[in-house]
């Protein structure tokens, strides 16, 4: 079975793994075209695809946040939701919290968002020494991690 785990953000990525193959791990696709194809070349390997989709509220934090910032990322998130749908993909949808519960991360409680999102890659880094991880993937990776883990369903 393939699993694959996605960081819905515009800077978020998407990670999957094909067999005994190591962990691939890309930036998120630029266009919802670029996205259906990449989604279709990999359910396209026969074999039964799941997506584990990071949960996601509307909100998006920070200072100077505008409501525009919030619309895209929703929309990103939708058409995530609308090309599994489009091509049968189950979707299983995972909050932040319970799959970094299950990695024992920790929360970000007293650490910048840079520090964070650095411990994250680290982690990351650790499981899959062999893919090359960004900040925009790391998220995605350890998603999948979690789900192949069956630490998350």
């Amino acid at each position: 079975m393939i699993k694959i785990g996605i960081d819905p953000g515009k800077s978020g990525g998407i990670a999957w793994r094909i067999g005994n193959s190591d962990l691939a791990a890309v930036s998120m696709p630029e266009t919802v075209h670029d996205l259906c194809s990449l989604l279709m070349q990999i359910a396209g390997e026969g074999e039964e695809t799941n997506v584990y989709l990071e949960e996601v509220g509307g909100y998006v934090g920070g200072a100077g946040a505008p409501g525009s910032s919030m619309f895209n990322f929703g929309k990103n998130y939708g058409e995530i939701l609308g090309v599994c749908a489009a091509y049968g993909l189950p979707v299983h949808l995972v909050r932040p919290q319970k799959w970094q519960k299950a990695l024992s991360l920790g929360t970000s409680t007293g650490m910048s968002k840079t520090e964070w999102k650095n411990k994250l890659k680290a982690k990351a880094q650790q499981l899959f020494p062999a893919t090359k991880l960004t900040l925009s993937t790391a998220d995605a990776a350890l998603i999948h991690y979690a789900a192949a883990e069956g630490l998350v369903k």
